[in-house]
């Protein structure tokens, strides 16, 4: 059917009626799992190689091991009674984690192209091809957030030199992820937080410009939710800069900014 000026929608209604999609990277230890786990009635879906802190209690099918693997389980958080209701009680659904899941993406596309390895077809032509497994991923959990569930998806943190077109070249943390891959999952999240410790940096003798300086700190951390010189970060719902992350009120101060929660 032709879309038309006569059938008129809001956005706004739209951003209300559905789950957020979430990435939520950080630096090892910081309690990036620990901070999923806080969401209401998450169901755990790690790749090979990932597992979640020993006092975490989270329902699990096991292992991410295939494609196939991920397409069937989000079959079943999409599945729904003859009512039209979904038939379990799960609201988050966690993905632990999008580089354990890219080899799995890789794979999938070799085999759909008919190659060894992702880099055979040569000059970066296999990465490309991956943005179609990259984009029904995506697709998938965009599924899954418009029929109510949140999908917070964990990464772990690269450092990249950032080749700015107004200053010099810096560093700056990133999803660990191909450039193009990274470029896919950032644009269609509607939250990109870096998680780290706040660290202070302390010079020896503050009377001296020269003095020697000492990093103290690293008990604090923040969840920073709009990008800076050093991270990758974003936001659609009007957050601040960075909240303080303390353990076991991560969600709710997140969750304070949701719209379909707000709209509830």
């Amino acid at each position: 059917m032709a879309i038309s000026l006569s059938s008129l929608n809001s956005t706004r209604a739209k951003a209300k009626s559905r789950a957020p999609l979430l990435v939520i990277y950080g630096v090892d230890g910081v309690g990036k799992t620990t901070l999923a786990a806080e969401f209401p009635d998450a169901i755990y879906l790690p790749t090979t190689g990932e597992r979640a802190p020993a006092e975490l209690d989270l329902p699990t099918p096991g292992d991410i091991t295939s494609m196939d693997d991920l397409w069937n389980v989000v079959g079943e958080l999409l599945d729904r009674d003859e009512n039209g209701n979904l038939t379990h009680n799960f609201k988050t659904a966690i993905i632990d984690s999008l580089d354990g899941l890219e080899p799995l993406i890789w794979a999938r596309t070799c085999a759909r192209i008919g190659v060894s390895s992702i880099e055979e077809p040569g000059f970066g032509k296999g990465y490309v091809e991956a943005d179609v497994e990259w984009n029904e991923y995506l697709d998938a959990v965009t599924d899954l957030t418009e029929a109510g569930i949140t999908v917070v998806q964990l990464a772990h943190p690269g450092i990249v030199q950032f080749n700015s077109p107004i200053s010099d070249p810096y560093s700056r943390y990133e999803i660990k992820l191909h450039k193009r891959a990274a470029s896919l999952v950032r644009e269609k999240a509607d939250v990109v937080g870096f998680v780290n410790y706040r660290i202070s940096l302390i010079k020896a003798d503050p009377k001296k410009t020269n003095s020697p300086t000492h990093a103290e700190g690293g008990n604090e951390r923040n969840i920073h939710l709009n990008e800076k010189a050093g991270f990758v970060a974003k936001n659609r719902f009007s957050m601040p800069d960075s909240i303080r992350y303390r353990k076991g009120e991560g969600y709710t101060e997140l969750s304070k900014f949701f719209p379909h929660l707000a709209a509830a």
